[in-house]
């Protein structure tokens, strides 16, 4: 009897993630899936099922520049990110002390405000008549007669602050539980301190890289708040594009076409990014021939 309930324990674990998956991913993809092989018009009487695929290639037509512009802006924030999280987190983990609390309540204390509050203040900051932007001038990053806002550039810096705790937190995570005897050992057998690093710390923390990633690239993707806020109709995204189609043309098969599309290409890009990254991405070629 209690062999019969270990082997079923795996499952009922996996019982209410796996609903959940099925009642708010599987059965919205097949309706989406469904829509997008419509055609008519709300004018016309609605949208009958033709098995319009032409939908799939008229999505992409004509938006090449949003799609290829979502990429990049996410990737750009994604590294970003990566290369403010790293080291705070770390700080934050090894270094902190008795702060340690305070500086993780900062990190999610952005979270109290609403993600539409937190973008509006970030077209204030970003104004031609803030400081901020006198600032960027002085220092020659900005031109004396140029701008920040409506420009690619406030774009990803939303989309990099607006994600910036879903890097920071799972590197966090993953340090935080690092034995630092380890790093100890490594110095105790002549490395130097950027040795440890990379052949001991770094992959250690590399699962919370990886998490940290995706919960940053996915999201920004599809993000259209920034890109309407910060970057106006010249710095329009992928998610805007869907929003005009859904909310203004009415364009609900080729928004849904559309959507699906981005989807599958976010889930390619991830799993060609778990397949070259993944947890062993920070393992040198001596740890992989150990291990073989």
């Amino acid at each position: 009897m209690g062999g019969w309930r270990r082997r079923i324990a795996p499952y009922g674990l996996l019982g209410p993630g796996a609903i959940w998956l099925a009642l708010f991913f599987v059965v919205p993809m097949y309706f989406m899936g469904e829509m997008a092989l419509r055609s008519g018009s709300l004018e016309s009487g609605g949208f009958a099922m033709t098995w319009q695929w032409s939908n799939f290639a008229d999505a992409v037509t004509g938006y090449e520049t949003q799609v290829l512009r979502s990429f990049l802006y996410a990737g750009a924030a994604t590294v970003l990110a990566l290369a403010i999280a790293y080291p705070l987190a770390y700080a934050i983990a090894l270094r902190a002390g008795r702060w340690k609390l305070l500086l993780l309540f900062a990190v999610v204390a952005p979270f109290f405000t609403t993600y539409l509050i937190r973008t509006i203040a970030w077209k204030t900051i970003l104004a031609d008549s803030s400081p901020a932007v006198d600032i960027l001038q002085f220092l020659q990053v900005v031109p004396p007669d140029g701008r920040v806002l409506a420009t690619g550039g406030a774009v990803v810096a939303g989309l990099t602050y607006n994600f910036l705790p879903f890097m920071i937190l799972p590197i966090y995570a993953s340090l935080e539980r690092m034995d630092v005897r380890l790093i100890e050992a490594a110095k105790d057998l002549y490395a130097s301190s950027a040795k440890a690093f990379w052949r001991v710390t770094l992959p250690i923390s590399a699962p919370g890289v990886v998490a940290g990633v995706l919960l940053t690239f996915i999201p920004a993707v599809g993000d259209y708040v920034n890109a309407l806020l910060l970057g106006g109709a010249g710095q329009a995204m992928v998610g805007n594009v869907i929003q005009s189609l859904y909310l203004q043309q009415r364009d609900y098969p080729e928004a849904a076409a559309l959507s699906f599309l981005m989807m599958a290409a976010i889930l390619v890009v991830v799993v060609v990014y778990l397949r070259l990254a993944g947890t062993g991405a920070f393992m040198g070629d001596e740890d992989e021939e150990a291990r073989a």
